[in-house]
């Protein structure tokens, strides 16, 4: 069965503004060597599946600096200390990023970007109903174009290479789940 690492040391390397870095120091339980690891610490994300009355996701084109392409998304974003839970947080960007709102809001799905080398979390909100009642909110290194998809349309979307961000994909994937489970309960 496999053990967790004993830490032996830890320490902030490096701040980034959106994450800084951490070195570890651990023992392998299995060969009880030392090692370096090296953890990028970022603050839980939040993604939203927002769905209007006639079945469009509510979702935006973004320009996004690592891959230096636009991307077709959802809404969503870093959580802010002030958020009370990922359910806030996810109204919060949905409104900011796109102007919507909605009803019923609900977590349906959390996910590790990537448990390797970060310490957070990314949770999916579902909102329903949602209509346009607000003017956006943009932080300044932002610039969006909001697009209404059927969700129908989603999955050739994704296949087709239109969708290409994976915690994106992911969060669809937590709806399909929740789609699936209303229908079979």
């Amino acid at each position: 069965m496999i053990q967790p690492w004993k830490l032996l040391a830890s320490e902030s390397s490096a701040n980034y503004r959106i994450f800084s870095i951490r070195s570890d120091r651990k023992v392998s339980p299995r060969t009880g060597q030392e090692h370096t690891f090296f953890v990028l610490e970022c603050v839980n994300w939040v993604n939203v599946i927002a769905v209007t009355p006639d079945d469009h996701l509510v979702m935006v084109e973004q320009f996004r600096h690592g891959s230096n392409t636009v991307e077709l998304e959802i809404p969503g974003g870093m959580m802010d200390a002030t958020d009370g839970s990922p359910v806030v947080a996810g109204e919060r960007e949905l409104r900011e990023e796109t102007g919507y709102t909605g009803q019923d809001a609900v977590a349906i799905g959390e996910i590790f970007p990537n448990p390797a080398i970060m310490s957070n979390v990314c949770h999916t909100v579902l909102v329903r109903n949602c209509k346009l009642t607000h003017p956006t909110s943009w932080d300044h290194g932002e610039d969006l174009l909001t697009r209404l998809v059927p969700i129908a349309d989603v999955p050739k979307l994704v296949a087709a290479g239109q969708i290409r961000h994976s915690l994106v994909v992911v969060a669809l994937y937590h709806f399909e789940l929740w789609c699936r489970a209303r229908s079979e309960g």
